[in-house]
């Protein structure tokens, strides 16, 4: 279970750490001269050990052992979906579709010198690193967990998750999977959305390689339009 959990666990505990220095830096000198820049550091910070986490516990993903793609249909399946994805993303920045206010990330805060650095970095940790994080906590970890809760829905399940077969539906752990991710984004309606179409290729290919690459393709893609564009709230 933790193996899963640990990577996804770090990640969202560097972002209560950005909240928490961007909240200080309010009432502390030294962090006020640097709270816009606290971002750009410390998602390189954060990429590392994630990435870190992922490689140390990278024998306990059973289910990542498997060949990319098993057949040329299943990898086109995988990146359309991942295409279909970002075209419908950076359609639904509503108002009303959004949590708070979205700053963004813009590595060239940080000065010539070091935002391609950062550029890169970001481009490489959304969309390989985070890609593979999220994938193992919510398609292989939660959506199998919840079922678990509900052993009676699916015959020979027990307390364990991986008793239950990668890409197993219900009803119960579809939707609260889906919900869930899509309140970790900003754009939620646009994470429900990402997340319901990730589920169906999980549902789908019964692995996780495919959700891996579509999520993978769709945060490269979202990454080439910032850069391109300078639209830094996709970001």
């Amino acid at each position: 279970m933790w193996p899963r959990i640990l990577p996804f666990v770090l990640y969202m505990g560097f972002i209560v750490l950005e909240s928490i220095l961007q909240s200080a830096s309010t009432w502390l000198p030294p962090l006020a001269a640097r709270g816009a820049l606290l971002p750009l550091w410390l998602y390189p910070v954060k990429t590392v050990v994630v990435l870190g986490a992922i490689v140390v516990c990278w024998r306990y993903y059973d289910e990542l052992h498997e060949r990319l793609w098993v057949s040329a249909a299943e990898a086109a399946l995988a990146i359309g979906a991942g295409v279909l994805v970002y075209l419908a993303w950076v359609r639904m920045d509503w108002p009303w579709a959004t949590m708070g206010t979205v700053s963004g990330y813009n590595p060239w805060q940080a000065g010539t010198a070091f935002g391609g650095v950062l550029a890169a970095i970001r481009l490489f940790g959304a969309s390989i690193v985070v890609p593979v994080m999220e994938e193992l906590f919510w398609r292989s970890f939660l959506v199998r967990f919840v079922i678990t809760l509900y052993p009676e829905k699916v015959p020979g399940v027990t307390a364990e998750f991986t008793s239950v077969r990668l890409g197993t539906f219900t009803w119960i752990s579809f939707i609260a999977t889906v919900l869930l991710f899509g309140s970790e984004h900003a754009l939620w309606l646009a994470g429900i959305m990402a997340g319901v179409v990730y589920n169906l290729l999980l549902y789908t290919t019964r692995r996780l390689w495919p959700c891996v690459i579509a999520h993978g393709v769709t945060n490269l893609l979202l990454g080439i339009h910032v850069l391109w564009t300078q639209e830094w709230q996709w970001w």
